[in-house]
Formats: C-alpha cells, structure tokens, sequence
C-alpha cells in the first residue's frame, strides 16, 4: 500500500490515506501518521477525497542521515579534492536532525538567509514502524513501514565552514523546510530494492541517479548500526545517503531560485519542488 497525510479541501486538520492509483483515500484514522504507525496502521471505511492535497507524509520522531552510496561519495571528494576516508567503508556513520524542519511534495523549498549555494541531495528513506533495539542486519526488515523519498536540501556553503571542526554539519542541514519527503510512504511489498532506481531531474533534465542495489551499506547495515543499545522508535526516518549523481556538488552545477525538481523512485512516485528566493537578512 501507499500511504498519505493529505489535507482535504474543506479546511479540516490533515488526515491519513492512502492512494488508489492518484485518488487519496481517507482511512478513517483520527490521528496522525506517527499514531497510525503506532497503532498497526488499521484500515476503518474507506472513503474518497476528491482534492486532497499530499503533504510530507509525516512528521518523523527523527531524521538520521547515512552515508551508503559509494559512487557519491567517490565524486564529491574528488571535487573536493580528497580521498574517502577509509574508515568511511567499515562504519555507516550517521547524523541526526529534528522532525520539525520536514516539508512535503509541491511546496516551495525554504531558501535559507544565511546561505547562498543551496544544493539537492536525492535519498531513500526507510520509515521504521515498530520499536526495535539491537536489530540484527538480516531482519532490518522486520523494522520498517515503509520507504518514501528524501530531498536531503544542503547549504554547501555552510558546510563547507562546519565540518572542519568536526561538529556538523549543522546549520547546513537545518532549518524550518531543510527536509522534503513524499510523495507517499509505500509498504515493503510495493518495493523491489534489488531493481528500484532513483533519479532526479531538475528543469526536466535528469542529472543523477543510482539503483538501491549500488548501496555499499545496505538498509540491513544501517539499522543494525543505529539500533546498537538504542532503541528505534516507530516513526523514525533513516535515510540512505546521497544517490550517485543525486547532488549538485558531484557536477559542480547549482541548482537556482525558480527551479523545479523531481525526484523520481518506482511506485514511491515524484517528490516535486520549486526552489524559493534567498530571503536575505542583515546580520
């Protein structure tokens, strides 16, 4: 199944669905998406909605941050001019970042007044369904609602500032809008991870993109990893990483206020957004 939080077009607080084709449908659930998780995701009567708007599938507990893409990581240093660190293919380190700073499909991504290179960053995210703690890799599965795709948005330039000091990154990552998902968040059965590509495209040209498969760190490795003597609550998101050719910095090309871009990942569907103006401040 596909699931939603969409809000319906008579005003009334966002509500749980799920998709039939491109028709939203209420799932009679009075409560958010974290509680629906929670909760065993029942399923009352079903009825259409016709317009109901998508938002962010939901509002996770979290948001952890991996590393796994190989060929990603590979561009990046190079135009940085370093090597990866060889600790980078024994360890799937994360970073973590609040909830709160989620946006959904179709909105427009929040340009940060502090920055002024902002970049794209297309992942798969892993939607964990139960509380787990000490997950053994091989049944990461058993663990997870759901997968759903991530617009990981960067400010390069301010990241370029923290990670010397071995505390970020920070600021680069997060600010109210930092952190896109959507369009939906489709259940194991309705993915194939041993085929599913990703791909993003910005203006309708692609500029990246990877198979799942590719991922040096698998979904397995980084549930293990993070549910080391903690434990993971339902509602949590874990994302994958930057997919190969997934960001601007690999291509040394920007994305610009006015852009359009989608992320594309099988039946998971398009995350599409505009990119917003720079809201500049004195400081």
């Amino acid at each position: 199944m596909r699931f939603v939080t969409f809000a319906s077009p008579d005003g009334a607080a966002p509500r749980v669905g799920r998709l039939d084709g491109d028709t939203v449908l209420d799932v009679g659930f009075d409560g958010d998406m974290v509680a629906f998780i929670e909760a065993g995701a029942p399923i009352a009567a079903e009825r259409a909605v016709p317009g109901g708007r998508l938002l962010a599938p939901l509002v996770p507990r979290s948001f952890r941050d991996f590393l796994a893409f190989e060929g990603h990581l590979l561009n990046a240093y190079r135009n940085l001019g370093r090597e990866v660190p060889a600790e980078w293919y024994d360890v799937p380190v994360f970073y973590r970042s609040m909830g709160t700073t989620v946006t959904g499909p179709d909105t427009v991504l929040a340009w940060p007044s502090y920055s002024s290179q902002l970049d794209h960053e297309l992942e798969l995210a892993a939607v964990i369904g139960r509380a787990a703690r000490d997950v053994p890799a091989e049944d990461w599965l058993d663990v997870v609602f759901g997968f759903t795709i991530w617009n990981d948005v960067s400010a390069r330039d301010v990241q370029r500032r923290e990670l010397p000091i071995g505390m970020g990154p920070a600021k680069a990552k997060e600010w109210d809008g930092s952190n896109a998902l959507g369009p939906c968040i489709a259940t194991p059965d309705e993915v194939d991870l041993d085929t599913l590509e990703l791909e993003v495209r910005v203006n309708g040209e692609r500029w990246g993109g990877d198979r799942v498969a590719a991922m040096h760190h698998t979904f397995g490795d980084l549930v293990a990893y993070a549910s080391q003597d903690q434990t993971l609550l339902p509602g949590e998101v874990l994302g994958s990483g930057t997919a190969t050719g997934g960001s601007g910095l690999e291509l040394d090309r920007w994305i610009q206020p006015g852009d359009v871009i989608e992320m594309e990942a099988g039946p998971i569907g398009v995350l599409r957004n505009t990119v917003g103006t720079p809201d500049r401040k004195d400081h």
